[in-house]
């Protein structure tokens, strides 16, 4: 495969993730009035699907490096799309729980097999930049996909912003079959042993290395997963917006984030991976801490939420592509294996965050303002003590 062909099939694999959120969170409070269901239900159709999403990577990440990337990527796009349809049809909140799960656990497959195919392909250093590329990609179709979603809600019903993620993944089965090429050289015959797997994952999990750059990335999605899973309330439900207004700012923010990878790359080349992570954690600490100010001040507005939240999502374009390539980068034999647990490890921790969210909706900002100032001070924290202790060259 060419490099470019490289990078937009990482964009596109990568980029099923805020297909199916960004594409459907304008929507949200019209399923939960059309459906009859609370708030707390409402989080529950974003946080099932990411405790789906993570928990199912400890499973494909050990078939990736037994069978290979290709045919576990087909098989997870099958399945994300065949879920797509039931949540299409659902007519009741649980249903649409249940299909949003199944969609996650699919989802699974194929964000992993993304993460793994860089160290298959690349070296950390090198495979930084090329995660940057790839989700300077994601931030376009993230960008597309907030006031798309509106858009569709508006002209039809939710349902309409639904199928389009169904036919997303119908989409890229279709290229992955025709276009990508095996990335596994040597298949990993003893992956899926217990005793090997048990082995495995224990020494990935204590490597320093993994520690460091999964922290970091996992506290940036956390306080990224806040903002979504709280932001549609606070400004359709509480500042009165319309949904395509709400999905304009979304359609910012995932401007800004492609923004956050192009500034990514030029940081590498001239800072390296740990003093970029650092620099990623300043801005993420100013956005987040600068919120809260505004919020315990009174400022209550669309300016007093997004400005500071540009300056978090800015740095979150940075801690994603040197978190995640990172991470696995000490493992080249177990890149499947590595990428799953980074990836059940963020979903777990949004899971719970997302729960959280949902016990303390009271109509106000401050739920979702004071949870993302919380990950932001993390973010910096494992930035500045984790990531920056780490041994490396400049670049």
């Amino acid at each position: 495969m060419s490099p470019p062909l490289i990078v937009a099939l990482l964009s596109l694999l990568l980029g099923i993730q805020p297909v199916a959120t960004d594409l459907y969170l304008p929507a949200l409070p019209a399923i939960t009035a059309e459906l009859g269901a609370s708030v707390a239900q409402a989080h529950l159709t974003l946080s099932a699907l990411l405790l789906a999403f993570g928990s199912s990577q400890l499973v494909w990440g050990p078939l990736s490096d037994r069978f290979g990337r290709k045919p576990i990527l087909l098989c997870g796009l099958a399945a994300f799309t065949l879920a797509g349809v039931g949540c299409v049809l659902s007519t009741a909140m649980p249903q649409l729980i249940l299909w949003r799960a199944l969609q996650g656990a699919a989802m699974g497959a194929v964000v992993m097999c993304g993460r793994a195919i860089v160290r298959d392909l690349y070296m950390p250093e090198v495979g930084a930049r090329v995660m940057s590329k790839a989700l300077t990609g994601l931030g376009v179709m993230a960008a597309i996909c907030a006031p798309l979603g509106g858009l569709l809600t508006d002209l039809w019903n939710w349902h309409a912003a639904l199928a389009l993620v169904a036919a997303f993944g119908l989409l890229s089965w279709v290229l992955v079959a025709w276009k990508f090429k095996e990335t596994v050289q040597v298949k990993n015959l003893q992956a899926l042993r217990g005793q090997v797997l048990v082995q495995t994952w224990w020494h990935i999990v204590r490597h320093p290395t993994f520690v460091a750059f999964t922290a970091v990335s996992l506290c940036s999605y956390v306080g990224l997963f806040t903002f979504l899973a709280s932001s549609s309330f606070v400004f359709i439900g509480l500042l009165k917006l319309a949904r395509w207004e709400y999905g304009l700012l979304l359609f910012s923010m995932a401007f800004v984030y492609l923004n956050g990878t192009l500034l990514c790359r030029r940081l590498l080349q001239r800072f390296g991976v740990r003093h970029t992570v650092a620099i990623g954690g300043g801005l993420s600490l100013f956005g987040g801490g600068w919120m809260v100010l505004n919020a315990w001040l009174g400022w209550f507005s669309v300016p007093s939420i997004m400005l500071p939240y540009y300056v978090f999502i800015l740095g979150h374009g940075i801690h994603q592509p040197c978190g995640q390539s990172g991470a696995i980068g000490p493992f080249p034999q177990a890149a499947g294996a590595a990428s799953a647990l980074g990836g059940f490890l963020m979903m777990v921790a949004a899971f719970a965050t997302g729960l959280w969210l949902g016990t303390q909706a009271n109509g106000s900002v401050f739920p979702m303002v004071n949870t993302l100032g919380f990950w932001s001070l993390l973010t910096a924290l494992s930035a500045w003590g984790l990531v920056l202790r780490q041994p490396g060259a400049k670049t």
